[in-house]
């Protein structure tokens, strides 16, 4: 009927009508605010990371890199997902599906969210795969460390969000952290980037730290430290080799320690750099300030002879005594035969402030200034002053407190002809003037007295090097407890310094317990300065200077070394 043909075509105009009406309104009435909430669905601004500087050793050898990876992340407002779908996801991402799903759930409220952080590409490109709307990726930088637990204390670590958290990375994260970039991107219905859209702002690289470390010197350092800490069962240890000339740390080991690569195996205190915040009486070790002290106070010379008969003493009501009675000795002996008595009456006949100043400026009880977090400033009190007891036992390293860092910058300042120099975890361009802390004279001459300390009748005969002169002195300390002195637990010490005449390395040896029999300073710590000296002298291309024919066997028998411990407690 003629009615229903026009009611259909009135309908279909109005449809029409409304259809037009509607375009109209969308293209050209209002077209500016649909292509807003358009933009606000696709359109997104992300963040372009910025890749985190390297740290490198002197030679540019890397130690900490930033490699690029991605990160898995959802819009929970977005997810949709079968589950099947679901478990497939679950598992490329080694999760349960269950506690997936649960995970999502109580994150619906939000836009955003990390299923898992640091992921391989190949990784990211299978769960991309499975096509989930709103699982997407984003580019991140993991850090990477090449040389591993080698120089994991020093080097330490930044966590997943690149925000360093332990050693350089810490100390140096402002220096390090990039400025992250801005820009545009058109994001799928997935919510995948498909097209950039505007860069907003680029992204900054972070600046690079060159180390003073060398690479090499810190791998022979290391191995031989762990070697020895394995061999002689050993609580811990720590190594440092200082250059004498600029204060630069070349090497600094540490044992235990832990793969920073892979923290998920971290025990508690593995991360410790030891070396700069543990603190341990030095023990024998202190003796050559000692006598840098008497010397300089004028009223010493070295063949000034000293009576340690009958191998013991008596101050204010305390006995100081040596493992022998070695009778008369010139002031080289008592550092050679490691004269508790010998040096207790050199230190009793000075001025409390004359041995106390000494000490003092070869930077004992302040910090280094290395600028490594967590540095330990060690102790030493200037009350001892007052007390002969006390200023006894400080003459041979009881009563005061040092890290192996302060004790290796002490011995660098005798190797430096009596300039005490800033140390320094950074590559120097210019060597720094130092600060004079005795003479040139004095200096030499506590060097030729520990010379014998490492001869055929010194106590350190195992930290010799074939072809170059060494000085050195050893230390062999009780342990401190809850309890007092302990008489069966140790701590192994051995400083020292070559070629003699011209130190170019210094450098210090501490085990912290050996538990194994042997626990003399001579037997335990000295080995390992010989083999990394040796090792360090080639690596350097430092001429020797000493080529004696006794001097070239000297690493091939220490059977006989004295396990009694020929001078002193050293």
């Amino acid at each position: 009927m003629p009615w229903r043909r026009i009611s259909v075509l009135m309908v279909f105009v109005g449809v029409v009508a409304v259809l037009v009406a509607r375009a109209l309104d969308m293209q050209v009435m209002h077209s500016a605010f649909f292509e807003r909430q358009g933009d606000a669905r696709q359109l997104r601004t992300v963040t372009i990371p910025a890749n985190r500087g390297d740290i490198v050793d002197r030679n540019g050898e890397p130690l900490a890199i930033s490699t690029p990876v991605n990160s898995i992340w959802l819009n929970p407002q977005d997810f949709s997902a079968e589950p099947a779908t679901l478990k497939k996801l679950a598992k490329l991402l080694s999760m349960d599906s269950k506690h997936l799903q649960k995970k999502i759930n109580a994150y619906k409220d939000r836009e955003f969210m990390y299923l898992k952080r640091h992921v391989s590409p190949d990784l990211a490109e299978k769960v991309l795969a499975l096509n989930i709307k709103g699982v997407a990726t984003q580019d991140e930088y993991r850090r990477f460390y090449p040389a591993g637990e080698v120089a994991a204390h020093i080097i330490g670590f930044a966590n997943i969000d690149d925000e360093g958290q332990e050693g350089i990375e810490l100390a140096f994260n402002d220096w390090l952290n990039g400025t992250p970039g801005r820009k545009q991107v058109i994001r799928d219905r997935y919510g995948r980037a498909v097209d950039d859209v505007k860069r907003i702002s680029s992204a900054e690289p972070g600046k690079p730290v060159r180390l003073s470390l060398d690479k090499r010197l810190q791998y022979l350092t290391y191995r031989t430290l762990k070697a020895t800490v394995l061999k002689h069962n050993a609580v811990a240890g720590s190594a440092v080799v200082l250059d004498v000339d600029s204060g630069e740390i070349l090497a600094m080991a540490n044992q235990p320690s832990f793969n920073v690569n892979d923290r998920k195996q971290l025990r508690p205190g593995a991360t410790r750099n030891r070396a700069v915040t543990d603190v341990f009486e030095p023990g024998s070790t202190m003796k050559p300030f000692t006598v840098a002290a008497a010397l300089e106070s004028g009223r010493w010379r070295s063949y000034y002879k000293v009576e340690t008969g009958p191998g013991h003493m008596t101050v204010l009501g305390n006995t100081i005594r040596d493992t022998s009675n070695y009778g008369d000795l010139d002031v080289a002996g008592v550092i050679m035969k490691s004269s508790n008595v010998g040096i207790s009456k050199i230190a009793l006949s000075l001025d409390g402030e004359e041995q106390w100043g000494m000490y003092q400026k070869l930077g004992l009880g302040v910090e280094t200034g290395s600028g490594f977090p967590g540095e330990s400033s060690g102790r030493l009190s200037v009350d001892a002053i007052h007390n002969d007891f006390e200023r006894a036992t400080l003459s041979f390293g009881y009563g005061v407190s040092v890290t192996s860092l302060q004790l290796a910058r002490a011995y660098a300042a005798i190797a430096a002809d009596g300039v005490l120099k800033p140390v320094s975890l950074l590559h120097q361009e210019t060597v720094p003037e130092g600060e004079r802390v005795m003479s040139a004279e004095t200096a030499r001459e506590v060097r030729k007295m520990m010379r014998k300390v490492v001869s055929e009748k010194g106590t350190a005969k195992r930290a010799r090097v074939a072809n170059y002169s060494v000085a050195g002195k050893t230390g062999t300390v009780h342990k401190f407890t809850a309890g007092g002195y302990s008489e069966n637990r140790y701590l192994s010490v051995f400083t020292g310094m070559a070629p003699v005449d011209d130190p170019k390395l210094v450098m210090v040896v501490m085990i912290d317990e050996p538990r194994n029999g042997e626990h003399f300073g001579g037997v335990v710590a000295a080995p390992v300065f010989s083999k990394v000296m040796a090792g360090a002298m080639r690596l350097l291309d430092v001429p020797p200077d000493d080529i004696k024919r006794d001097r070239l066997v000297v690493n091939k028998d220490h059977k006989s070394a004295d396990s009694r411990s020929k001078g002193g407690r050293a």
